[in-house]
């Protein structure tokens, strides 16, 4: 049954779905689980990958199916409310489907964003428990992260108050040398705390640690996060825990996890996240949740695990790209299916109406703040002018050789006119289209979604990447700003271009990802930036280095790792039924 989501909030649409939802036991029945494939996790239960992918090696891939957006607003335009969707609606036609979406982070749940479980009848349950926590595999990460902390500062501490003779007699140690003005490596905690960001430790005496600048990020910005979501099994895992580059020696040279002999201990917290969390839709499609990497930085997607167990388990399944498809779906084309082998089927691209219209011009949207009239009154001259973008990225699509089927997340405002409009300029360009109504009611509103996404899957495709590994970074950037972005070409600042020079002439980095940075709000590096601007280019001032994840990032513009919380946060709308012990006010 649908809801009234007009008068319920998510959270009492979870806490209403969940008297019906599966137990672990249920689970394993109905996905033709074996009794030692499903770990229990309270009333959750964890997915055994290793035992999981061994039995099923043999079986045939589903049909694999990616749900990505147009720029969005500042309010997000419902990707993942979207795939709840397809879900529920294949799920209504009675297909075996399945998904998998990232982990929420504490920091956006408790500031501004709120959950990511989907909203209104296409939701993700138990809302709670997705919310705060899950099965841990967030606590896992930063213990891993921190513990890599400790290991450095230790060292550094011991290096600076023992000879060699003394450090190797008390620790087995030999001398590392640190530089203490070259360390690459923060602390983290998964909440927004932009106090953290800069700060100094090691204050007080000799034995009180070693004093010098550091800094926190958000966990969900890890590298271990990162590498987490692309890794395709335990032993990847734990070779690439050992490459972490955490500083430099006073000579340059990389100071690595596996010179602190941390990658081990590491690699034993982390053992537990490999498995996915088993969770559903508000109509009781299964959907897995696994890592939940920072979409700028990192790839931004659920994991290549998730993707191989789920694309055994079930004919069709879906997976989600974080941002808009110039971010998200080009780093799921060009580096999560390169990393996996994995060859998807169908895009579907995302797309408000709300969001056509401030692409044509419409007034500013802040988060928190009512949308100003022409967002919720019929006006076909800002919508005309905001369809470019809708076809610029299903161009993108389109380049990658799959086909793309453009989802009209629909809204009560929006008119017969303005849909009508919509569905054309998709169909002219070669997409299909559907319109959804799935937040107000589920998978019944969801059903021409559901329809156009499974004939898509049944055409051809002829799926490439946008370049070879061979080719040169800066080259890569080039074709990845001309192509998906849109630009005219690259400026590089001279320090910036200096260190592309030098990575491309090392050999060893020729197989790096390359994971542009730049903001999700424009196709541009200015997030004020909206439609399908014309005559720019991209500026790259800085290219990161994370040689656990080994990923080489360009960045366009400036990132902070660690959000700031806002002055009207979500966790004052938080608080707790001290009768029956039930989280309320989580959206």
């Amino acid at each position: 049954m649908a809801y009234d989501a007009t008068k319920m909030k998510d959270w009492q649409i979870s806490e209403a779905a969940e008297e019906k939802m599966p137990t672990p036991d249920e689970w394993r029945e109905r996905l033709n689980l074996q009794k030692d494939e499903i770990i229990p996790f309270g009333r959750l239960c964890r997915l055994d990958f290793m035992k999981i992918i061994e039995r099923l090696k043999d079986r045939p891939d589903g049909k694999y199916i990616e749900v990505t957006a147009i720029t969005p607003t500042p309010l997000g335009e419902g990707k993942t409310t979207t795939l709840m969707g397809i879900l529920e609606g294949m799920g209504k036609r009675g297909l075996n489907v399945g998904g998998a979406i990232r982990q929420p982070s504490g920091g956006p749940t408790m500031n501004i964003k709120g959950t990511a479980a989907g909203g209104g009848n296409a939701l993700l349950i138990p809302m709670t428990e997705f919310s705060m926590g899950l099965t841990g595999d967030i606590n896992d990460i930063s213990n891993a992260h921190n513990l890599a902390m400790v290991a450095l500062t230790a060292r550094m501490q011991h290096e600076r108050n023992y000879n060699d003779e003394e450090l190797v007699k008390r620790s087995r140690m030999r001398r590392l040398d640190i530089d203490p003005t070259r360390v690459e490596m923060g602390w983290v905690m998964d909440f927004c705390a932009q106090s953290l960001r800069n700060i100094v430790i090691g204050l007080g005496g000799r034995m009180d640690g070693f004093a010098m600048q550091s800094k926190f990020g958000i966990t969900v910005s890890s590298e271990i996060m990162a590498m987490l979501s692309i890794v395709n099994d335990l032993a990847d895992l734990r070779e690439r825990m050992d490459e972490i580059t955490v500083a430099f020696d006073k000579k340059g040279n990389p100071v690595t996890t596996g010179d602190l002999g941390v990658g081990g201990a590491m690699t034993a917290w982390m053992r537990n996240t490999i498995n996915p969390t088993l969770m559903c839709t508000a109509e009781y499609q299964p959907c897995m949740v696994h890592a939940g990497p920072f979409a700028n930085i990192a790839v931004g997607q659920s994991s290549i695990i998730a993707d191989r167990i789920g694309l055994k388990m079930y004919d069709y399944h879906v997976t989600e790209s974080g941002f808009a498809a110039d971010i998200g779906f080009e780093k799921f084309w060009n580096v999560k299916c390169r990393y996996s082998g994995l060859k998807p089927h169908v895009s579907v691209l995302t797309t408000t109406i709300r969001a056509l219209k401030m692409h044509g011009g419409g007034p500013k949207v802040v988060a928190g703040l009512p949308l100003p009239e022409s967002y919720t009154k019929e006006n076909l001259g800002l919508l005309e002018k905001g369809i470019p973008n809708m076809l610029h990225h299903i161009n993108t699509i389109r380049t990658s050789g799959i086909n793309p089927v453009v989802c009209i997340n629909s809204f009560h405002t929006d008119t017969k006119e303005e849909i009508a409009m919509v569905r054309k300029a998709a169909e002219g360009a070669g997409a299909g289209c559907a319109v959804s109504s799935h937040w107000a009611d589920g998978g019944d509103g969801a059903l021409e979604l559901a329809d156009a996404v499974k004939e898509a899957c049944e055409a051809k495709t002829d799926f490439n990447f946008l370049y070879p590994l061979k080719m040169k970074l800066r080259e890569r950037v080039d074709k990845i700003a001309k192509v998906v972005y849109g630009a005219d070409g690259v400026s590089w600042t001279p320090d910036a271009e200096a260190k592309a020079k030098s990575l491309e002439a090392d050999s060893k980095y020729d197989e790096y990802a390359t994971m542009m940075v730049k903001t999700h709000l424009s196709l541009t590096h200015d997030p004020s930036i909206k439609g399908t601007p014309k005559g720019w280019m991209l500026p790259i001032r800085d290219v990161l280095i994370y040689s656990g994840a080994k990923f080489l990032c360009p960045c366009a513009g400036t990132i902070s790792l660690m959000p700031g919380t806002s002055s009207d946060p979500a966790f004052r709308k938080v608080d707790v039924d001290t009768k029956t012990g039930k989280v309320q006010g989580l959206f």
